[in-house]
């Protein structure tokens, strides 16, 4: 549950460009990604729109250790509404009126010794 939680937040998060949110959520690398990105479509005057419509499927496909790092690759399966505009409004990605089913498959961090339950997602493993 705490998975797709985190996968919610963080999708709907970077949509709104809310990047002090995001930060608790991910990996120092996946935040300076976040935040490029974030700051691109700034740049391009490209406003995202999420709607998050529901969790379809949340599987633990893989958990590891490696070093000082606990590691689980969590498959999603979520419905969403996803449009991008351009400065004019005018839509160049997506469709407001259009559900789409989307597969992620994310791979979540946390350090052995850390005192804090705490899960970052360190890397996006594939989505399509």
């Amino acid at each position: 549950q705490g998975a797709e939680l985190a996968y919610e937040s963080i999708l709907t998060s970077f949509a709104k460009g809310e990047h002090k949110k995001l930060k608790s959520l991910l990996s120092k690398e996946m935040s300076s990604n976040f935040e490029q990105a974030i700051i691109q479509r700034n740049k391009e005057n490209i406003k995202s729109e999420l709607t998050f419509i529901g969790m379809k499927e949340s599987r633990l496909e893989k958990f590891e250790k490696i070093k000082n790092e606990f590691y689980a690759t969590v498959k999603f399966v979520c419905e969403i509404i996803s449009v991008k505009r351009d400065k004019e409004n005018k839509i160049i990605e997506g469709n407001p009126d259009k559900i789409k089913t989307v597969t992620d498959h994310w791979k979540f961090s946390r350090n052995v010794f850390s005192k804090k339950p705490n899960w970052y997602l360190a890397e996006i493993v594939s989505n399509k």
